[in-house]
Parts: structure tokens; C-alpha cells; sequence
């Protein structure tokens, strides 16, 4: 999976930049769009890119004793479609009305429409009306997201430019930038109220490294799970076998949100040092408990992200360290004595110690409704800068920052929305519990929660003032959406006598591939590799048991063949550079179409008409094998 050419490089790889731009994007007319998307495939980033320069950036970083490679950098740039976006550049509805409470229902609706704001539990003060974009009443509404991630400022300002003039040139309107960058200094891998960020996200089985001890959990991480892949990248293996049932051009795409959520910060640990003052008065904690003490216990955390679970009394902040800051276990916890049920943490990822009532067994991390299926990828990075008053303008209380949260799901409903309805914002989760037990105390709606024997009150200090409900597709999928040719007949998934061949590529996802109509003409994007018969009108495509690759005709005569049995032949790849390939078991070539070279937009056709043909971007024929009748 790690040298997939297909899924974008952000949703397992993770760009991990210090410097990050969103440019929220209205397409304004039709074709230009296709355009502009068809030049922009070319620069969004792939997981093979991501994957192979973060493990050198780890190795160099290793090599330097912890230090940054300085000249080790990459510019990344990732794009993500809300449904009236993909709906515009295909001209119609991506597929028929949903339900409500499913994800194609919620993607198409957006965070903003009534009834997810309700899901949301977003209420006055974090209105949709007051957003800074995502809210299509009174605004442009939102067609794309563009994300570009640099390690130095200046590539991404460079980065920005070209992007922006790209834009323009096509009639795109940019109805909202974003800014985000990781906070400098000792606040460096900290988000705004002072705490360490991004430290409990998962690991993806067949991209990240099993313990061999342990094949459950990531090796080097203890802790961290390791994650089927379905559960971030639509087509993949989900958690308990479960199906998708999403359109077939969803494969190797992953729903993208993005929210920006303002953080009030002098007022939140104002409010942390009210809550501490009433303790004290009930003396219902320790003399000596600091107002980093209660904070710690209503994230779950101390600041330098060492879990409270295993320094209960300070905090012990140690880089070594670091890498078990995620090794936490609530299973001899499971009232919340020591870490609050209402504390962030808890109410994020309660890992092995949710008992949903009192007195039951913990609920398990797998199965159909495990622990597992309920995982986000998420890429938070903050926006702003630090509050310090003494530093002058633009450190103040009334400056704007906040973390801009960005999450990869496969699926809206279950993995983004329940968090949010049934963990996060649900006073009465875990359930039974006398009284109950509160919202998150951290970045909930305001709550009262009960903490050794004493009601606290919390105002919510954390608000949402933008949103989007996003698809970032495969790099197939982003060119059959630059020829405006997506249908629900998709991609992958052959089925005999008209449907596609389902295809693998790069140890990567399946797909690939796309078709006009339900017998039309079968057209492969690089890369791509097949694995089962292509079949349309008149030919199929057949990489046959003895390597002889055959084109045959509609009453299953052969028409063409590449002379290759006995060669040992196993797959057939079309690749990025235009070249058709037949490898052997030792990844040899044992066959090609020599259309190698200067042909990165080229396309393979198998046709309706039965012939089978290579074509440059600009429709020039390259190849093919003359059967067309």
C-alpha cells in the first residue's frame, strides 16, 4: 500500500508540514474547470511520494541525533470535491437520493444543512450563518479544497502562486483561504491551550509495520493499533468484513472534512482556574493541585502529552519517551477515577476501557461495531499566533486562532458523526451512569460533569467557524472528473459480460479504470494493473493463465494476441509514462507495447467497437491491435 500511485498521499502517509494552505474553491464554468483539474492531477501528491520521503526525512532525522534534516524538503498538494462540486464537473447527481443517516445522505446534505447541524449539536453560538465558509447561504458555496503543504515558507508561498494563478486562469473564485502553521518554539508540536497534539492517531494495516510480537499493534509505537485500511480508504479491507456500498468510483478515495475551530484561550484556562478554586474551597483535591493538574484531567493529558494514567501527580516530560505517549490503558479505569470519563481523551478514543454500563465487560476493539470501525485519520494543524499578550499585535485575546481540524474517513456517519453525536456532544455517554457523566469537558457544548464528589460547570471555549464535507479521489477518479465522464458504472469490480475488470495497482488500491456507459468504451488511467478480463461490446481483454495476453470478440473468438504464453506473463500494467506491460513472477518484462516516453496523459482504450488502442493526451493514436469490426 505504501507505493500506491493511486490514493492521495495525505490520507495514510500524512503530508506532515509545518506550513499548510487551504484554498476553498467555486468553480465558475464548466469545461474550465475540467481543465484546470486535468493540469492539476499531475502535482497532487500520491501515498508513494508521501510515504517514500517521510521514511527518508525519519531516517535523516535519526541519523542527526533528533535533528530536522534541513535540506531534506517537499511541497505537497492534495484536492477534495463536496458533492456540488463533483456534481458540477459531471454535469449531473452522482447518484440517487440517500438517506439521511448514511453517508452518501450526509455528503451530499454537507455539515451545514439542518439536519447535520442537529447530528453536530452545533447550536447558536457555532451556527452555520456565522461561518467563514462552508455555509452556502449568504456565501459562494464551496466546489473544492485545495491543501498545499510545505516545509519552508517560501515554498509554499511559491506554491500558493502558481495555484492562485491557476485559478484564475480557469474562472475559479477562491471563497475562502486558510492558513495553518505548527506553532514555534517550546509550543512546537502543541496546539493552542498548551497541550501536545496529534499524538494518539492510528496506524493502517499493510502500510504501517505490525510488532512481531504483537501483529495487532504498530512495532516502535506501543499503544497504537494497527487499523484495517478500509476504514480510511474506501475498498479496502473494513473492520469485521463490512461492505461500503459506495458508488464504484469512491474506491481509493477517502471523505475528507475539514472544520476550523476557534480556541478562546484566555478564557479557558480562566475558566480552569475557577473550576480549581472551587475544588480547593470543597477541598475535594490535593492542596498542592495546580491548574495544569485539573487541566491535565479534562484532556486526559498533561501538556507535554504524557497521559495522566501514567504520571497521575505531574507531569514527567520526557522525549525518549515520546513514542509511548499513546500506550494507555483504561481497562483498571473503568469508572474514571483517575482519567474522567468526560475528559477529552475518553471521550475520543475510549480504548480499552469503555464499559458502556456499570459492571459490564469493556467493549471490544473489533467486530462489526468494534472500537476499531469507529477510527478517523486525523490532520490537525493550529492557525494564528500563540496567546501572549506581551508580544503585541496579533498575540491578544480578540486575534483569530485555533486548530483547523482535517479529518480522512471512509465513512461520514459512523466514524466522523458518531464521534461527534454519540461520544463527544452525548452527556450520557457512557451510559447508566448516576448522575450522568457530561459532554466533553474540553471541546463539547457546555456541560456540568461530577468530579471527585463536586458538580463542575464548563462553558464551551472551542467553536466551529467553518466546515466542509469533502471527497478526496483516487488520481483515476481525478481524471475521469477532468473529462466529466464519472458514472455509477464506475470503476472496478468486473462483472461477466459488460461490467469492468477489477484491477490493482502498485500494491496500492484497486481501480484504475473507467467506462462511458454500461457496454462503452473501457478507458485505463496509469497506473494500472490488471487482474481479472475487461470486458466491453465487442472485445475482451484477457491476460491469459499461460502469460499470452488475448483480445477476443463478442462470440469469444480471438481476434489479437501478444504471442507470450510459456513466457511466464502474470500482470498487465499500463504505466505513467504510456507504456503497456506484461511482467513476470521476477518483475520482469517479458512483453511490451513500446509506447514509452513523453506520453504521461496517455490513455488505454478497450472499445466498444472491439478494438484495443493507446492514445496520447491529445487523442493521437500510439498503439492498438486493429480489431475493431
Amino acid at each position: 500500500m505504501r507505493e500506491s500511485r493511486e490514493i492521495q498521499g495525505d490520507i495514510l502517509a500524512g503530508f506532515k508540514k509545518d506550513h499548510m494552505q487551504l484554498l476553498f474553491l467555486r468553480f465558475g464554468d464548466q469545461n474550465m474547470a475540467r481543465t484546470w483539474l486535468k493540469r492539476l492531477r499531475p502535482r497532487i501528491a500520491t501515498t508513494r511520494q508521501v510515504a517514500t520521503f517521510n521514511a527518508e526525512f525519519s531516517r535523516a532525522r535519526k541519523n542527526s541525533g533528533g535533528d530536522d534534516p534541513k535540506n531534506l524538503t517537499a511541497t505537497w498538494r492534495g484536492v477534495s470535491f463536496t458533492y456540488p462540486g463533483m456534481k458540477e464537473l459531471v454535469g449531473k447527481e452522482l447518484y440517487p437520493p440517500a438517506p439521511e443517516d448514511s453517508t452518501l445522505g450526509a455528503f451530499a446534505q454537507g455539515p451545514a444543512h439542518p439536519a447535520r447541524a442537529g447530528v453536530l449539536d452545533l447550536g447558536e453560538e457555532n451556527s452555520p450563518e456565522n461561518w467563514l465558509f462552508g455555509n452556502s447561504k449568504g456565501q459562494q458555496p464551496v466546489h473544492a479544497v485545495l491543501t498545499i503543504a510545505a516545509d519552508r515558507i517560501e515554498d509554499l508561498r511559491a506554491a500558493l502562486s502558481q495555484e492562485r494563478q491557476e485559478a484564475a486562469m480557469h474562472r475559479l473564485s477562491i471563497v475562502f483561504e486558510q492558513d495553518g502553521a505548527t506553532l514555534e518554539g517550546t509550543r512546537r508540536g502543541k496546539e493552542h491551550f498548551g497541550f501536545k497534539d496529534g499524538v494518539s492517531e492510528p496506524a493502517v494495516r499493510g502500510f504501517d509495520k505490525p510488532d512481531p510480537k504483537n501483529p495487532q499493534w504498530e512495532e516502535g509505537h506501543p499503544g497504537t493499533r494497527l487499523i484495517p485500511a478500509g476504514e480510511f480508504v474506501i475498498g479496502e479491507e473494513r473492520v469485521g468484513g463490512r461492505p461500503n456500498d459506495l458508488p464504484p468510483w469512491a474506491s481509493n478515495g477517502s471523505f475528507h472534512v475539514v472544520r476550523r475551530l476557534g480556541q478562546d484561550v484566555p478564557s479557558w484556562w480562566a475558566q480552569i482556574r475557577a473550576r480549581l478554586k472551587e475544588l480547593k474551597k470543597a477541598k475535594a483535591v490535593p492542596p498542592e493541585a495546580t491548574e495544569e493538574w485539573l487541566a491535565a484531567r479534562v484532556v486526559g493529558r498533561w501538556t507535554s502529552g504524557t497521559p495522566i494514567t501514567k504520571c497521575p501527580f505531574a507531569d514527567s516530560p520526557n522525549d525518549a519517551e515520546a513514542a509511548s505517549d499513546n500506550d494507555i490503558s483504561y481497562k483498571n479505569d473503568l469508572e474514571g477515577e483517575l482519567t474522567p470519563l468526560w475528559s477529552h481523551l475518553r471521550k475520543t478514543n475510549p480504548r480499552d476501557g469503555l464499559a458502556l454500563r456499570p459492571g459490564e465487560e469493556p467493549e471490544p476493539f473489533e467486530g462489526l461495531d468494534g472500537l476499531d470501525s469507529r477510527r478517523i485519520m486525523r490532520r490537525g494543524i493550529p492557525y494564528g499566533r500563540p496567546f501572549d499578550p506581551a508580544a503585541g499585535g496579533g498575540h491578544g485575546a480578540d486575534a483569530a486562532r485555533g486548530l483547523l481540524l482535517i479529518t480522512y474517513q471512509s465513512d461520514l456517519v459512523r466514524q466522523f458523526e458518531f464521534i461527534q453525536q454519540s461520544w463527544i456532544n452525548n452527556a450520557g455517554f457512557p451510559l447508566d451512569r448516576k448522575p450522568p457523566v457530561g459532554r466533553d469537558a474540553m471541546v463539547g457544548p457546555d456541560t456540568t460533569v461530577r468530579f471527585n464528589g463536586q458538580n463542575l460547570s464548563f462553558q464551551q471555549f472551542v467553536r466551529t467557524e467553518g466546515a466542509v464535507y469533502a471527497f478526496a479521489p483516487s488520481l483515476t477518479t481525478i481524471a475521469l472528473l477532468a473529462e466529466g465522464k464519472l458514472t455509477t458504472d464506475g470503476m472496478g469490480g468486473g462483472q461477466p459480460g459488460g461490467g469492468m475488470g477489477g484491477g490493482q495497482q502498485g500494491g496500492g488500491g484497486r481501480g484504475g479504470i473507467g467506462q462511458l456507459g454500461k457496454n462503452g468504451t473501457a478507458i485505463v488511467y496509469p497506473p494500472w494493473t490488471i487482474t481479472t478480463p475487461v470486458t466491453t461490446a465487442k472485445a475482451r481483454l484477457v491476460l491469459e493463465p499461460d502469460g499470452n495476453l488475448v483480445v477476443y470478440d463478442e462470440k469469444n473468438a480471438s481476434r489479437w494476441e501478444s504471442n507470450t504464453a510459456r513466457q511466464g506473463g502474470v500482470r498487465l500494467a499500463f504505466e505513467e509514462d504510456g507504456n503497456l506491460v506484461i511482467y513476470n513472477k521476477a518483475d520482469q518484462r517479458v512483453w511490451r507495447s513500446r509506447t514509452v516516453g513523453g506520453n504521461a496523459d496517455s490513455r488505454f482504450h478497450i472499445q466498444e467497437d472491439g478494438n484495443v488502442a493507446i492514445y496520447a493526451g491529445d487523442g493521437t493514436l500510439l498503439w492498438q491491435t486493429g480489431t475493431a469490426h
